[in-house]
């Protein structure tokens, strides 16, 4: 009698045991009488918690989304730890990865709660699942908040990226709503109540016709009619090729030189006996092996340095061991012997080198601290290099240092001059700008179109990704300074790619379908 009231009870169905166990950890027993469709199967408490697992996905999806269109910038953001850790380490990828765990943690637990109502049982999840699940809200939200207050031009990025994504995006999400159709026209169906039935099916309807109609809002540049594309922007190597190289050495720019770059993009510091020489940090210690050399000057500004001192540093052991980017691949055994016998490279030598292989050449110049003997003076030591000891024909040179311009234009009327911000087109020609230098986040075709109808082409940095690359070129820039020349070079189109007319069709096709396979659900 027992035997026969338990199986009267329980059932053994390894479809909903098996969602009962993992959702609720409950492996033996479950709820045998299904709910009614469109009656409440779950006790507060979980109604209560169910809108916070709903919540605690969007806040997680938003963010993967966000840091995985970051990409392009996690040396930023690993460079950033490192001036305030005082190690290097890859931060980034770290977050990719926690971010990505989570999210597809908590994707699971909603499949699953989505299956248990398909199938009419009661919802109780595990209390190690609900601590699990605002762990993730709280990551996901305090994460989204401190990247926004400390890292909010990432925001821009998230919007460029949807004039490339947005079409695909557009798919998945209708794919989504017709997932979702399945239970829905179960559960409003069979309500016993016609408020019931406006409250289930009432949103979904708002929301898929929301989808229908975004593609009339939606702006991509990369769509557009065949014959109308400009040329391939240029490349320039940022401080050479600094996923094959270490950064500002000779090796970087051979590299970049090898892989095809159009330029060359660096920083100029100068020495306290006037030797300007390529360095990007205020301090050595990042690198160059400082740290066995000179210990107790780890933190001293590398222009306190004699050109002397400066030449016994090594500036590439410190590329094979912190690995500064985390899609480096390996190299040859001959090119890490080249990397470990790298030293600091004089911007002499390095104009030298631009000038034997045509190449144009770009650099931020950091004005000397105060008490150097050429505080006052960098810009005079910097032009004399430039055009009594390098030999670089002046029009490969574009310079950028917006402090002394007149000045610099009248004993150097041969370089092009570039400016670094926006600014309107008749203060530029007064000043005879030919090229601006933006930041990709500035990036708008409007502007550089404008721009390029009174002869200034736009240059964008830094882009690394070929999306985003393929949105400059779509976009119309002329050049962009890049840290994968050897990536970039091989792209012969743009990505996502699209006329009108294949827009169009893929948008009214991925409409029409799901319309048919909706119908036919809440028919069935």
């Amino acid at each position: 009698v027992v035997r026969r009231r338990l199986l009267q009870r329980y059932e053994h169905q390894p479809f909903i045991s098996c969602l009962a166990g993992f959702y609720s950890c409950r492996w033996k027993r479950y709820q045998r009488r299904r709910t009614e469709p469109g009656k409440c199967c779950c006790k507060t408490r979980e109604c209560v918690f169910f809108p916070l697992l709903v919540g605690a996905f969007c806040f997680s999806l938003v963010f993967l989304y966000m840091w995985g269109e970051a990409k392009n910038d996690y040396n930023n953001f690993d460079w950033y730890n490192y001036g305030n850790l005082g190690f290097w380490f890859l931060w980034s990828l770290v977050l990719l990865i926690v971010a990505a765990i989570l999210f597809v943690y908590i994707t699971l637990l909603l499949v699953l709660a989505m299956c248990l109502l398909a199938e009419g049982q009661q919802l109780y999840l595990h209390w190690s699942h609900k601590i699990g699940t605002f762990l993730v809200l709280g990551f996901s939200v305090t994460a989204l908040f401190i990247l926004s207050v400390l890292w909010g031009d990432q925001w821009k990025t998230v919007r460029l990226s949807f004039q490339i994504t947005a079409p695909y995006l557009h798919i998945g999400a209708i794919t989504i709503m017709v997932l979702l159709s399945w239970p829905v026209a179960v559960h409003a169906i069979r309500a016993d109540k016609k408020v019931v039935q406006v409250i289930i099916v009432g949103p979904y309807l708002a929301i898929l016709l929301f989808l229908f109609l975004i593609p009339l809002g939606m702006y991509s540049p990369c769509i557009r009619e065949m014959g109308t594309l400009g040329p391939k922007p240029a490349l320039i190597g940022h401080r050479g090729a600094p996923m094959l190289a270490p950064e500002n050495t000779e090796m970087s720019f051979q590299k970049t030189i090898e892989h095809g770059g159009d330029g060359l993009e660096t920083d100029v510091t100068i020495s306290y006996d006037g030797v300007p020489f390529l360095m990007h940090d205020s301090t050595l210690r990042r690198t160059t092996n400082i740290k066995e050399v000179y210990p107790n000057d780890t933190a001293q500004n590398a222009a306190l340095f004699s050109w002397d001192t400066l030449q016994e540093l090594n500036a590439g052991t410190w590329f094979l061991k912190d690995k500064p980017f985390s899609c480096m691949g390996s190299l040859s055994r001959a090119d890490q012997n080249q990397a470990m016998n790298q030293s600091i490279y004089k911007l002499s030598n390095f104009l030298h080198l631009a000038e034997s292989q045509n190449k144009l050449v770009i650099f931020d110049l950091y004005r000397p601290p105060e008490k150097h003997p050429y505080r006052n003076s960098w810009i005079n030591r910097t032009l004399e290099v430039i055009l009594n000891e390098s030999g670089i024909r002046p029009h490969l040179v574009l310079w950028l240092e917006n402090d002394m311009r007149s000045f610099v234009q009248s004993v150097a009327p041969g370089f092009q001059q570039t400016m670094g911000s926006k600014a309107p087109v008749e203060d530029l020609l007064m000043d005879n700008i030919v090229k601006l230098n933006l930041a990709y986040t500035e990036m708008s075709s409007e502007d550089i179109r404008k721009y390029a109808e009174a002869n200034i082409t736009t240059n964008l940095y830094v882009v690394n990704e070929p999306w985003l690359f393929s949105l400059a070129w779509c976009s119309g820039a002329h050049s962009v300074t890049t840290n994968a020349v050897h990536t970039l070079k091989n792209l012969s189109q743009p990505l996502f790619l699209l006329t009108p007319q294949q827009y169009n069709i893929m948008w009214i096709l991925t409409d029409l379908t799901s319309v048919l396979l909706i119908s036919l659900i809440f028919a069935l």
